[in-house]
C-alpha cells in the first residue's frame, strides 16, 4: 500500500549498533551529515546492548516535542528489527528509513534492491512523494504470538535458523558469512518431524528441512526462499521444504528460487500460520536474524496489515 500524499520527514532519529561486526563510525557520520543538511534536525543513537534501539526508539517518539518523524535505521536485518519494535506500536508518529550496515542486509535489498545507499537516502530526504523517486509503503508485518514480537523480513524454522548458530563462528564478513554457514549446516541436516497450517488448514506433515514465514522474498541477502512474496497484500507467504530434498541442495536451489518447481516443496497464503515441531522437541526458528531460543514446539504468525511505514522507491 503506498501513500503518495505522505509528507516528507523534518527530524530524524539515527540509531547505529556500534558492537556489529560491519559497524563503520565513517557511515554513521556519512548519513547524520546528509540527514542534517537536508532536515531541521538529526541525531545519533549508538546503542550499547541488546534492545537499546527498541528503547531509544520509543523514548525518542514520546517526547511531547521534538519527536523525531523520521528513524534511520544503519545495521543489518537484527538492527532492523529492534528499531521496528520500537516503531511500530507508535504508528503514524514516524516512519522508517534503512541505511544497509550488516551482514545479510535482506530488509534493505526487498526495498531498494542494490541501489546505493546513498542514493536510496537522498530520495528519502529529498525527493519524495508524487513525481518523486522515494514513497512512503505501508508494509505488512507479522506478530509471534508467543512473544509479541513484530517480525519485519521474515521468520524460518530448520536449516535457515540453524545456520546463524554456524555463523557465529565463522571468520568471514558480510553475505559471504552466512552463505557459508548455510552451506556448512545444510550438508547431511536432519529433517524435523513437521507440521504447517494456514488458516485453520494443514498444508504440510512430515519430514521438514525448513518452514519460512513472510515477509521479504531474500533470506541472506541471496537466497530467494519466498520468491512470489509480496509486501503489503494482507497476506503471510509461507514456503515449505518436505524431506523429499536433501538440505544440502537447499542453499542451491533457493538462490535462483529453483525450489519451487520441486514437488517437495509447498507455497501458500493465508493471515494466520503456525509451524509446529510435531515429537514434541524445539522448534529450531529465527527471526529477522535472531535465533529464538525460548519457542518451544510451535510458533504462530498473525498478519498486520500495512502495519510498517517505510520509505520505499517509487519502481523496485
Amino acid at each position: 500500500m503506498a501513500d503518495t500524499a505522505a509528507p516528507g520527514p523534518t527530524r530524524a532519529l539515527i540509531v547505529a549498533n556500534p558492537a556489529s561486526g560491519s559497524h563503520s563510525p565513517e557511515l554513521v557520520r556519512q548519513v547524520a551529515e546528509l540527514c542534517e543538511a537536508c532536515l531541521e534536525r538529526a541525531e545519533v543513537h549508538l546503542t550499547s546492548a541488546p534492545g537499546d534501539a527498541t528503547g531509544a526508539v520509543r523514548r525518542a517518539l514520546e517526547r511531547k516535542q521534538g519527536a523525531p518523524d523520521l528513524v534511520v535505521a544503519i545495521g543489518g536485518d537484527g538492527t532492523v528489527r529492534e528499531v521496528v519494535q520500537g516503531l511500530v506500536p507508535a504508528t503514524g508518529r514516524a516512519t522508517l528509513a534503512v541505511v544497509p550496515g550488516g551482514t545479510g542486509n535482506s530488509g534493505y535489498k526487498m526495498l531498494w534492491g542494490e541501489r546505493p545507499w546513498t542514493e536510496s537516502l537522498k530520495a528519502v530526504l529529498t525527493d519524495y512523494g508524487i513525481g518523486g523517486s522515494a514513497r512512503l509503503r505501508r508494509l505488512d508485518l507479522a506478530r509471534l504470538a508467543e512473544t509479541r514480537n513484530y517480525v519485519y523480513l521474515g521468520a524460518c524454522s530448520g536449516v535457515i535458523a540453524d545456520a546463524l548458530i554456524t555463523a557465529r563462528e565463522l571468520p568471514l564478513t558480510g553475505r559471504e558469512r552466512y552463505a557459508r554457514a548455510f552451506a556448512d549446516t545444510a550438508a547431511g541436516y536432519p529433517p524435523y518431524p513437521g507440521r504447517v497450517t494456514v488458516d485453520g488448514r494443514v498444508v504440510h506433515e512430515g519430514p521438514t528441512v525448513l518452514a519460512n514465514v513472510g515477509g521479504g522474498r531474500y533470506r541472506g541477502g541471496r537466497f530467494q526462499v519466498l520468491p512470489d512474496s509480496l509486501l503489503d497484500d494482507g497476506l503471510l507467504d509461507v514456503c515449505v521444504i518436505g524431506g523429499g530434498i536433501p538440505a544440502a541442495d537447499v542453499p542451491g536451489l533457493t538462490l535462483e528460487a529453483a525450489h519451487m518447481d520441486h514437488p517437495a516443496t509447498v507455497y501458500a497464503r493465508g493471515r494466520r500460520i503456525t509451524v509446529e515441531r510435531t515429537d514434541g522437541g524445539r522448534l529450531p526458528l529465527e527471526h529477522d536474524g535472531e535465533y529464538q531460543h525460548g519457542i518451544g514446539d510451535s510458533a504462530t504468525f498473525e498478519v498486520l496489515p500495512g502495519a510498517l511505514p517505510v520509505w520505499a522507491p517509487v519502481t523496485p
